[in-house]
């Protein structure tokens, strides 16, 4: 059992590196590699098929789905990196002083975190969106904010598991400075809950910067988004299901991908699950082994 546990989490972990490899690169190069650009317009070739000229179809105005999807990947990767990794820095400094320094600090920031906190994720990028107005800056914004709260309890939780060991007694018995024991010893011990995190995260944040582009709050036309494809294709469910479809599978892919890395992740640096493979492959004393 315990065997077949690890395989399968491996193979989870591999899978989810495979998928979003493939996404990232087809992202990043895969805009320099198709012909024809994703704002072009062909006028002769509105609603073609997959496979009629164009490897995935056009879209009602004879633009090249593939070119779109394509760029509308890099767009949204792009978002979800910039803002994840603000929301991830952010959120763990805030965590990390929290959960070491305590006392005032904690109390005034982590109460700021949980006011974030308690607002639903759409809900409070909506918000944002409202207030700032449409654009690529808002939206990374937008889900920046969301996204804070979620690493600073993770860090802090962590951080003040952490400050409890004897290491940390040590370290402050020395004269170190509190910054340089966050930094050097509490942080890496906590990067594990933080990575796995992080790679939730991303998925979200794509989900978020899709969910605000579908109802015309997120990137603005004439920049791609798989968003606003699937929104703009909706119409022509019946006509060409293609043009909706084919970015709705992109994302389907890029999430799914993410979050089967995740937990994959997950059950890697999960010390909790490798003591138990440890425990389950120890052979077990019988009677016989006993009496002797």
């Amino acid at each position: 059992m315990a065997k077949s546990f690890l395989h399968s989490s491996r193979l989870e972990l591999w899978l989810g590196l495979g998928i979003v490899g493939f996404v990232i690169l087809s992202g990043v190069l895969g805009p320099l590699l198709v012909t024809n650009g994703p704002l072009e317009i062909h006028g002769d070739a509105p609603l073609r098929a997959p496979g009629d000229g164009y490897l995935l179809g056009t879209d009602d105005l004879g633009r090249d789905l593939l070119s779109r999807v394509l760029s509308g990947l890099r767009v949204s990767l792009l978002v979800s990196a910039v803002s994840v990794s603000f929301a991830a820095v952010v959120g763990i400094l805030i965590g990390v002083a929290c959960g070491y320094y305590r006392g005032a600090l904690d109390a005034v920031l982590m109460r700021v975190v949980d006011i974030l906190f308690a607002f639903p994720v759409m809900l409070l990028a909506l918000l944002m969106v409202a207030i700032l107005g449409s654009s690529t800056w808002t939206v990374i914004l937008a889900i920046s904010l969301v996204y804070v709260p979620h690493f600073a309890r993770i860090a802090r939780a962590s951080a003040m598991s952490q400050s409890e060991e004897p290491y940390v007694g040590m370290l402050r018995s020395t004269g170190a400075r509190g910054s340089r024991i966050m930094v050097r010893h509490i942080l890496p011990n906590i990067a594990a809950p933080l990575l796995v995190q992080l790679t939730f995260s991303f998925s979200w944040a794509i989900l978020v910067e899709a969910s605000l582009s579908f109802l015309g709050l997120g990137l603005q036309p004439p920049d791609p988004s798989l968003g606003s494809m699937i929104s703009d294709g909706q119409s022509m469910l019946r006509q060409a299901p293609w043009v909706a479809l084919i970015p709705a599978a992109a994302l389907f892919i890029t999430i799914g991908g993410l979050n089967v890395l995740g937990d994959g992740l997950r059950d890697a640096l999960d010390p909790r699950k490798r003591s138990s493979k440890k425990k389950k492959t120890k052979k077990p004393t019988t009677t016989k082994e006993v009496s002797a």
